[in-house]
């Protein structure tokens, strides 16, 4: 299935500027499903009730509130909040450039790539630049009403965009009570380094699925062709309380494996 352009921005250096389209890195692949009504399957839709009454309130007598940490309702109506959204606008603007890995994987949230609008000749260049540089910018852009902070970097040859969390979003490992109880001895620990060596191997992303979601298409499909489907409960062991026997047994199960 070939990329949808999903965007299109100018990237600004200093006083150049390269046009881009942007297409998102990552796509949805969830089941979803319709809500029906049990007796005549017809669809159902979603509504504001009031809770007093049990009445469907309209959309258009429905305001925004915000409750403080003291508990009380603090009224926003659209046009305040349309005033607070950022100046629309194409650019996507550099703001400085850093060493790869400096930006660590908890700030970013989402990918994607970027292709040349109507001129491949600054596209190539910007590649070049980045390809030269070694090293990746901290961009700054506005799409569809919101304000995005960003990376710019280079994957395979490909430019591409990875919007960043924001600071007040990410938590600290410091936050992180420290693990209590008893060091491990010399023999659990020499056991853990032998399981880890046994379990070393290559990324492979393709042996990686979503296996719910494969489950469930299956079971739709068995349902579509009138097959009876037996439902079986999952049972997942208990963990085990004591680490060595617990660490031996994995030892086991990996020889036998390998």
């Amino acid at each position: 299935m070939a990329a949808r352009t999903m965007w299109k921005g100018v990237i600004r250096l200093g006083e150049a500027g390269v046009p881009v389209k942007l297409y998102s890195a990552i796509q949805d692949q969830s089941v979803h499903f319709r809500l029906l009504h049990e007796k005549d399957r017809s669809p159902v839709k979603q509504a504001m009730v009031n809770p007093e009454t049990d009445e469907v309130v309209p959309y258009a007598d429905i305001r925004r509130a915000y409750r403080t940490k003291e508990g009380s309702l603090v009224m926003l109506d659209k046009e305040e909040l349309e005033s607070l959204e950022p100046e629309p606008s194409r650019d996507i603007e550099v703001v400085a450039f850093l060493h790869p890995h400096v930006i660590d994987h908890r700030w970013y949230d989402r990918p994607y790539y970027l292709g040349p609008d109507d001129n491949d000749e600054d596209y190539r260049a910007l590649i070049a630049a980045l390809e030269h540089s070694g090293k990746e910018g901290v961009v700054r852009w506005v799409m569809r009403k919101k304000a995005y902070i960003g990376a710019l970097r280079l994957h395979q040859g490909v430019p591409m965009l990875m919007s960043l969390r924001n600071e007040e979003q990410v938590v600290s490992a410091d936050s992180l009570e420290p693990p209590k109880g008893k060091k491990l001895d010399s023999k659990e620990l020499d056991m853990a380094r032998q399981l880890i060596g046994m379990l070393e191997a290559p990324f492979e992303p393709e042996e990686y699925h979503d296996q719910y979601r494969d489950q469930v298409k299956e079971m739709i499909a068995a349902k579509q062709r009138g097959e009876s489907v037996k439902v079986t409960p999952i049972r997942r062991p208990k963990p085990s309380s004591d680490l060595s026997k617990a660490l031996e047994a994995s030892l086991k199960q990996e020889r036998k494996r390998a």
